[in-house]
């Protein structure tokens, strides 16, 4: 990516001011900004690899870090950084003895010594503590949720978590994350074609995302049960932002707060209503399951065999790159698409509810699913006015690890 560090710094009239660096490493990249210690200006940016302390094995988390602070940080001034703060995915400031903490630290000291930049006070933490600081104010106390490819609330006291609700990932928890949305449209479509469930778009969506071939999908592939929804077109479900740093991720989703969701390629739809898919409806069953127009038994039992197997082989986490999948049949009021987001917000409702909030304090989210545009940001900003409180979204973790490393060349680190 570009970088105006030189042409700042020039025009600054000083190019003997100190530096510091701010990190977010997340589940799919690691971000880098180099900003003024003075006024905390940024100056450059950078990026890398996965960021994850108990994920990316050290030798590879170390390049990924150099990776990023090389692009922020030009060679001729590596010299006036004075401090570094990392917000990392599976670290945590409160132990030093944290295997995500030790992790990140040795990696980030290798990182640093192979770049020539000098040591100096080197603050860590995860990197949702280093999205609550992101906040305007850098704020000290409150609570942050991230919503991405994972899910996680936190109480923060004096820039620390306290206490942690759920982020136990995509096997034990994670609930109403880009993952969870990505199972729950995966089991949908099961429950759809095994009969224990109404007809949905995601059953088409979810088929051709994972290459389940046209002639065994609900209508071959062109129409959604019971509800004239025509589709045209194929492709895969894009990363959506959910998987990298942020989302979700996972990005990622990891709870990595990344970009905005994107759909599938070329799916050039026209999409009628009415029905399961279109107006909520229930579909009818019989004793081979659904009565789906063109949709028998035998395709039926064809494509489960298809879609278990290539579920089944690919990486669990990979299922949060349905959910932009889930969020576009919502938008063409697929009941069942509907359904999935409405419990997701809930969850995330839940576990902010958990933290025992007091109306008014500050609650910091990010991720992809809580972005300016993002599915779960209104329905949740609704159920949290119930509790006196206010989403302040964040991007990510960056401008917080700026923050982090100006407090700690200010008072000796931490």
């Amino acid at each position: 990516m570009g970088n105006d560090l030189n042409q700042n710094l020039a025009d600054s009239g000083d190019a003997r001011h100190d530096l510091v660096v701010g990190l977010d490493a997340g589940g799919t990249r690691t971000r880098a900004m180099c900003a003024s210690a003075a006024d905390g200006r940024l100056l450059g940016e950078g990026s890398g690899g996965p960021g994850n302390a108990l994920t990316v094995p050290e030798p590879q988390l170390t390049d990924h870090l150099a990776e990023a602070i090389a692009a922020a940080v030009p060679g001729p001034a590596r010299g006036r950084v004075v401090a570094v703060a990392g917000g990392f995915a599976g670290a945590t400031g409160t132990s030093a003895d944290d295997p995500g903490y030790v992790h990140a630290r040795s990696a980030l000291t290798g990182a640093l010594r192979r770049l020539g930049i000098p040591p100096g006070p080197v603050a860590l933490c995860s990197d949702i503590e280093a999205a609550f600081a992101s906040a305007p104010g850098t704020p000290a106390d409150g609570l942050a949720l991230v919503a991405g490819t994972g899910a996680v609330a936190m109480r923060i006291a004096d820039r620390r978590a306290t206490t942690t609700v759920d982020g136990d990932g995509w096997l034990l928890g994670d609930d109403g994350s880009g993952f969870w949305i990505g199972r729950s449209a995966v089991r949908a479509a099961l429950r759809m074609a095994d009969g224990r469930g109404p007809g949905t778009e995601l059953a088409v969506l979810v088929g051709r995302a994972f290459g389940v071939p046209d002639e065994v999908l609900p209508g071959g592939g062109s129409v959604v049960p019971s509800g004239g929804v025509v589709l045209g077109g194929s492709g895969a479900p894009g990363d959506g932002g959910l998987l990298g740093g942020g989302a979700v991720p996972g990005g990622g989703v990891t709870p990595d707060g990344l970009g905005e969701p994107a759909g599938p390629g070329g799916t050039g739809t026209s999409r009628g209503g009415g029905g399961p898919s279109g107006g909520g409806g229930v579909v009818s069953y019989d004793a081979g399951g659904p009565a789906v127009p063109d949709w028998p038994l035998a395709r039926r039992e064809a494509y489960r065999a298809h879609l278990l197997p290539a579920v089944m082989t690919g990486p669990p986490i990979r299922l949060a790159r349905l959910a932009p999948l889930v969020v576009e049949a919502a938008r063409e009021k697929d009941a069942v698409a509907m359904g999935i987001l409405d419990e997701a917000a809930d969850q995330l409702a839940e576990a902010v509810r958990a933290l025992a909030p007091r109306p008014g304090e500050p609650l910091v989210a990010t991720g992809g699913l809580l972005g300016p545009d993002g599915p779960l940001t209104e329905p949740l900003t609704i159920r949290l006015h119930a509790l006196g409180l206010t989403l302040d979204r964040v991007a990510d973790g960056c401008r917080g690890a700026v923050a982090l490393a100006r407090l700690a060349h200010g008072g000796g680190g931490r």
